[in-house]
């Protein structure tokens, strides 16, 4: 069964993919496949953190949770 895809929030100012690919964590080395828009999120969440913006990281991580808890697992837990 393929899961439907979540739309990103009306918030959500980064950058949209039109593909997901493939990610790795970089401490675990575990990879998870991403959707397009789980792979804008990602990268919004990683910008968010590396210019210490934590409201929208923390509104980031709580919607990638939501939208796809395994891959949230692999690589934001």
């Amino acid at each position: 069964m393929e899961k439907q895809e979540v739309k990103l929030p009306s918030w959500f100012n980064g950058e949209v993919y039109s593909h997901g690919e493939v990610v790795t964590n970089p401490f675990s080395g575990d990879s998870i496949k991403l959707n397009a828009a789980e792979l804008s999120m990602y990268d919004l969440i990683l910008g968010a953190q590396a210019l210490h913006a934590y409201d929208i990281m923390q509104k980031g991580l709580d919607w990638f949770r939501r939208a796809n808890a395994e891959a949230y697992m692999v690589l934001l837990d």
